[in-house]
């Protein structure tokens, strides 16, 4: 029962409170370091600790007996890796790139509503979405209204509409994970995809930026934070935490990234938000968490009355 609850419970939280500090690193990365340079950095950084890890898994797994790894067809890794590589190349650095003119918390919020966009991006693959998700949409919609406009209430800043669009990747992307994790081993997928995720951040940055070592140099730690830990660690515990457990319960769980996302930036960077922005941040924590409820026509018994 105790092993149970540190797995359902207690990992997923660990894993959103290191996805929200990492805002923190990365807001304080945007000001060392341009978008691509950054994530190069980080992915490659990513990609030498999960093939460590993925090392290590295979020889645990061999000296039990079992087979090295899950991952039925090399080629369907190897398309995983691409694809989703792709995907967290695109949103990664949409997502850095608004941070650096947007507040890390903000940013965490509005990073949240992948939750409510891959339900919706899921009817284009006909996978209907229960009304609770749809009320959720509207409450997102609203809660980032307030979030992200600014006092004239007739624009939205360039730093919100690039993490915006980096939310709506990082909903394809999840959309591609769910697929290619039927297939092949998720951490091996993540390996990939964070080597696709490098040399694609790499090609960017060698042909529009132009980094400077002293920059690398301060920024190594929060290089290191975010690769290891919020690309690592983190995205391992989810898979574990995942395993078995009630994903509605451990997704929720998960969606408190936001939440600390917004006090690691009060915290550490010492944000403050005007109190139509902390209302936008509790309309979408309450989109995030609608969403994550069951449907009751799915949940209910079949003869209920």
């Amino acid at each position: 029962m105790k092993t149970n609850f540190v797995r359902q419970t207690v990992l997923p939280v660990l894993a959103a409170f290191i996805w929200g500090t990492a805002f923190v690193a990365q807001s304080l990365g945007a000001e060392l370091l341009p978008p691509f340079a950054f994530n190069a950095a980080r992915s490659a950084v990513a990609f030498v600790f999960l093939l460590a890890v993925c090392l290590v898994l295979r020889a645990v797994r061999r000296g039990r007996g079992r087979p090295a790894s899950s991952t039925v067809s090399r080629g369907q890794l190897a398309l995983g890796g691409l694809c989703c590589g792709a995907a967290l190349t695109v949103a990664t650095n949409l997502q850095q790139k608004g941070l650096e003119t947007t507040a890390s918390g903000k940013a965490g919020f509005i990073t949240a509503l992948y939750i409510i966009i891959v339900p919706v991006l899921g009817l284009l693959l006909k996978k209907k979405a229960p009304k609770t998700v749809w009320l959720g949409v509207v409450l997102a919609l609203a809660g980032l209204y307030c979030l992200c406009v600014t006092d004239s209430f007739t624009s939205v800043t360039a730093g919100d509409l690039y993490v915006l669009l980096g939310s709506l990747c990082f909903a394809v992307h999840i959309l591609l994970i769910d697929h290619f994790t039927r297939k092949v081993d998720g951490v091996e997928l993540s390996c990939a995809q964070f080597l696709v995720a490098a040399l694609f951040s790499a090609v960017g940055m060698l042909l529009t930026e132009q980094p400077t070592l002293t920059g690398l140099t301060a920024g190594l730690g929060l290089i290191l934070y975010v690769g290891v830990l919020s690309s690592g660690v983190a995205y391992t515990l989810q898979i574990v935490a995942q395993k078995g457990s009630n994903p509605t319960v451990v997704s929720l769980l998960l969606s408190l990234e936001s939440v600390f996302a917004v006090l690691a930036g009060a915290a550490v960077l010492h944000d403050r938000m005007s109190g139509r922005e902390y209302l936008g941040c509790l309309l979408m924590l309450a989109a995030v968490v609608l969403a994550q409820l069951p449907d009751r026509k799915t949940t209910a018994p079949a003869d209920a009355a």
